[in-house]
């Protein structure tokens, strides 16, 4: 009797035993027993996602990637035509990131596009020789009026006309299909944007030699010069710098509201080709090597002292230069131009450009530098402030 009491508290023990120890003990029955027991967990995907993985194996221009499903994923030769510089870069053991497009194929693989990351990989590309200045070899693909169009890793880039160098600008046409080794300039994946230079390569000995010369110009400097050519924007001018006992030339341009204090319509009513002129450095563009010049810098501006040269209600005799519905302005010296509002136009009087007429200072705004003014008659008509 009393081994069986024995052999009864053994029993009990046993049966209090925690249940995660009697399952340690016990033999993985099925595939999810196996991996339950190892804590792997196999992923599940759907079209649409986006899954990081790791090169499994190269065989041909096929990629096999571990993304952790129950079969490898696989890319392959339509996506080598997508992004074949991209792909043909990759090696086993490369950690990439991809998108689903289809669950499974035939063989229950997985079919991954790395388009994505090709293209991701192609804008860190630029974005590196951008910051680097480093050269990339792009392939013309199309002409616009603002410039050329290039194919470049498979983005679209753009090389503007005033990133020609002077040899391209003759003949763009010339390099569609061709191969265009450029630099970067500006670089914008949200955007979309890539535009380069082609000016940059070709000129680049002609461009640091002009920087190195821009050292010797300085801002409010003036500088004897030539009219080179006219354009509807402004005139360009050959400007003469010394350098020791010598004088080098420097290309700048005078914008058409920087030639006269007076509006100006049409550049060639006041500067001509190849006329000697004297500007003023206003600026430098040191990315392009040129100057930006003034003509009417050279001459005190009009409106500096125009409270003291016309006090509110002085009379002055000027010349209408422009008749217009809502008045008409009038010249009182160069630079100088005020409007007689057409409220304050007697109704008897007709004008007419080229007339001279007696006018008073109504007001000055010298923020926006206007003048408003009046007809200066024997008796102010009944009303008129």
């Amino acid at each position: 009797m009393k081994l069986k009491t024995q052999k009864s508290k053994v029993k009990a023990k046993t049966s209090k035993l925690p249940t995660d120890q009697v399952t340690n003990n016990q033999k993985p029955m099925t595939m999810a027993d196996l991996l339950a027991s190892t804590g792997h967990k196999i992923n599940t995907y759907k079209r649409g996602d986006v899954v990081i993985g790791r090169i499994k194996d190269i065989s041909g221009q096929t990629i096999f990637v571990d993304v952790g499903g129950k079969t490898e994923g696989i890319l392959g030769d339509r996506e080598f035509d997508m992004a074949r510089d991209y792909l043909e870069s990759l090696k086993i053991g490369d950690e990439v990131s991809a998108i689903v497009i289809s669950q499974e194929n035939d063989s229950g693989q997985i079919i991954l596009s790395l388009k994505r990351a090709a293209d991701d990989s192609r804008w860190k590309n630029f974005e590196e020789a951008h910051e680097k200045m480093t050269t990339i070899t792009v392939r013309g693909r199309e002409v616009n009026k603002s410039g050329l169009l290039v194919d470049a890793e498979g983005l679209i880039g753009f090389i503007p006309s005033s990133q020609f160098s002077h040899e391209m600008s003759e003949s763009p046409q010339a390099l569609v299909g061709k191969p265009i080794k450029v630099m970067v300039i500006e670089v914008d994946r949200e955007q979309n944007r890539l535009v380069l230079s082609e000016k940059a390569v070709t000129e680049a000995a002609e461009i640091a030699a002009r920087k190195k010369l821009l050292k010797l110009v300085k801002i409010g400097t003036n500088y004897p010069g030539t009219v080179t050519g006219i354009v509807p924007f402004g005139a360009f001018i050959q400007v003469k710098v010394d350098k020791g006992a010598k004088a080098v030339e420097l290309e700048g341009l005078v914008h058409i509201s920087e030639i006269s204090w007076e509006k100006v319509d049409d550049v060639r009513t006041v500067l001509k080709e190849n006329q000697d002129v004297v500007v003023q450095v206003i600026g430098i563009d040191e990315a392009t090597g040129k100057l930006a010049l003034s003509v009417k810098k050279l001459s005190g501006d009009p409106w500096n002292n125009i409270v003291a040269d016309y006090p509110v209600d002085s009379t002055h005799t000027g010349k209408i230069v422009k008749v217009a519905p809502f008045g008409v302005f009038v010249n009182l010296k160069v630079g100088i131009e005020g409007l007689i509002h057409a409220s304050k136009m007697p109704s008897e009087t007709g004008f007419k450009e080229g007339q001279e007429v007696e006018v008073f200072i109504e007001s000055i705004d010298t923020d926006k530098r206007r003048l408003s003014l009046g007809v200066v008659l024997s008796a102010k008509p009944v009303g008129y402030k």
